[in-house]
């Protein structure tokens, strides 16, 4: 199957995908985010937890390691075979975030992280969630508001139209502010949202920073000298050790009533 018709990514795009995730994987607090969202869904061993939008697959194999019968599923399939590749003993499957391949009340722990800002219904996906959730099994989602960077630079008007023109390329970019109240009407209980803040200030996040600039361009929102400037400046500022970059990540549970 084409990537194109499934995810909307080509194979080279997924590459590049991976790259940034990886990044995303080795900053520094994202393992100790990750062990958080596995203590909020309780896992446990033998517990039957699916990581939505698994990626790569790094959440999948950790919880497998605590004993968890977990299920990393992606719509895109490089995405799954990669994970596939990274993490053999651990389990991958195809599988749309709408339609998950689990039979009702199957499982006891979801779990998806910066996959909702790209559905374009995640009412929809919450209702799958609970679908496949047994009674009394947890819910976490880990997101970011694309409106929300904290960046320091020259130009202050230049870098809050870059910010705003990335997020408007998102589907959801704001539904993080959503999610709790998407779970009450769902129907599940003890909602609750954590916000985990990370501040880098060296060139670790200069690839994330440019793909924001990049998505301002290609918007049309920027011009490309502009957004070269821009990157330019930003990778200085992470040689130097000058950058300044805070990413609020927010990381919402609840309980299937």
């Amino acid at each position: 199957m084409d990537q194109k018709q499934t995810t909307g990514r080509t194979s080279a795009e997924t590459d590049a995908l991976i790259a940034l995730l990886d990044i995303g994987d080795s900053i520094p607090g994202a393992s100790e985010l990750r062990a958080r969202s596995y203590e909020l869904l309780g896992v446990a061993p033998d517990a039957a937890v699916v990581d939505v939008g698994c990626g790569s697959g790094r959440a999948v194999a950790e919880m497998a390691e605590r004993g968890a019968r977990a299920v990393g599923v992606d719509l895109d399939e490089r995405m799954v075979a990669v994970a596939g590749e990274r993490w053999p003993a651990a389990e991958f499957r195809v599988a749309s975030a709408y339609e998950l391949p689990f039979a009702d009340g199957e499982l006891h722990g979801y779990r998806a992280e910066k996959v909702y800002h790209v559905l374009d219904d995640p009412a929809r996906a919450i209702g799958e969630a609970r679908r496949v959730l047994a009674p009394g099994g947890r819910l976490v989602l880990i997101g970011q508001d694309w409106d929300t960077f904290v960046i320091d630079a020259d130009d202050e008007a230049l870098t809050r139209t870059i910010v705003h023109a990335r997020a408007d390329r998102v589907r959801t970019p704001r539904v993080v502010r959503r999610s709790r109240n998407l779970l009450l009407d769902a129907g599940f209980t003890d909602a609750a949202v954590e916000v985990h803040t990370k501040v880098f200030t060296d060139a670790a996040m200069v690839p994330a920073l440019a793909d924001l600039a990049e998505g301002a361009r290609s918007a049309g929102a920027i011009s490309d000298a502009q957004a070269e400037t821009w990157v330019a400046e930003q990778r200085e500022r992470g040689r130097r050790g000058r950058l300044f970059f805070a990413l609020p990540l927010f990381v919402t549970s609840a309980t299937r009533r």
